[in-house]
């Protein structure tokens, strides 16, 4: 384990009977680096997650996290990691201070403390005036920012968030990526799994895109844009594949097809745009290369179940 490395995975798998969901993947998350994982449904991404936060054991493999194994020091590590899961886990019963008051038990903080804690995430979060709500009359935005402010209650070095922002509108999802940011700058390590490429670009230091259990690649997410799809993609439509190709002939450029779409990736696409607005019946799209566009390169554009 390197000085400034938090996490750090050596070929960890998980089995779940037959189902390899996790298959020998390694990898470091460093102090105060957000670290995300993405990859399709199925992909491992949760249970790779919930391996580091301790809430199921590897079947294989070596995981430290702060120095400690895993499979030997699960209580001392959840003591120091915050966990915000992908699920609505919220007792209905309590209201929304209550929620965190009550979560706090877990973590032997004093009640007086814990209030006092509660209310500053509270504020923090932007749901103080809420605090005597019942959780059930809450938006789906304000019971997410509720489930990361319970999350952080133990004052965590390490915070897990498994896809914070699923199902939210864009308001209260920069709301929370706001916040991140700022536990980011005060110090807190973070890893995320996220199904929204633009929460990756926004809020991670370094991703892995993962299929089928395993890592595919791994790097800051500029690096991987210019690595695996340049920096200019055209989507042209109503297209034929030949002719489009042969007007490009010379050319250094990477190309799929889906549907009636044909994508074009460049790292230069000035004379690649102007020769195929040349084609007067396309329709051309020239946009900037984004994380999304490798996440497709890599997993493929067919549907998942």
């Amino acid at each position: 384990m390197t000085a400034e490395a938090i996490v750090v995975a050596r070929g960890i798998s998980k089995s779940f009977g037959s189902i390899r969901a996790v298959d020998e993947i390694s990898f470091q998350v460093t102090l105060r680096e957000c670290y995300g994982f993405l990859g399709p449904n199925g992909a491992g991404k949760t249970t790779a997650i919930r391996m580091v936060s301790c809430h199921i054991p590897l079947t294989s493999g070596i995981l430290n996290v702060f120095g400690l194994d895993v499979s030997q020091h699960s209580r001392e590590i959840k003591a120091m990691v915050g966990v915000a899961p992908q699920d609505n886990n919220l007792d209905p019963d309590l209201n929304v201070i209550e929620n965190l008051v009550v979560y706090s038990r877990y973590f032997d903080i004093p009640r007086r403390e814990a209030e006092r804690r509660s209310r500053e995430l509270l504020e923090f979060m932007s749901i103080d005036e809420r605090r005597k709500e019942q959780v059930t009359r809450l938006s789906g935005g304000m019971q997410r920012r509720l489930i990361v402010a319970r999350a952080l209650i133990n004052d965590p070095k390490l915070l897990i968030l498994d896809e914070p922002t699923t199902g939210l509108d864009p308001q209260a999802r920069h709301l929370i990526w706001q916040r991140l940011r700022e536990l980011k700058r005060k110090g807190v390590t973070m890893i995320l799994t996220t199904h929204y490429m633009e929460e990756a670009e926004q809020l991670c230091d370094r991703v892995a895109v993962m299929d089928s259990g395993k890592i595919l690649v791994e790097g800051p997410p500029r690096e991987l844009i210019e690595r695996y799809a340049g920096r200019d993609v055209f989507e042209v439509r109503r297209a034929e594949d030949n002719r489009v190709l042969l007007r490009l002939q010379g050319l250094e450029f990477g190309f799929e097809r889906a549907g009636d779409t044909i994508y074009i990736f460049s790292r230069d696409g000035d004379e690649i745009g102007r020769r195929l607005l040349s084609i007067r019946e396309l329709e051309v799209l020239h946009r900037r290369a984004n994380l999304e566009d490798v996440f497709l390169r890599l997993t493929g554009r067919e549907l998942r179940d």
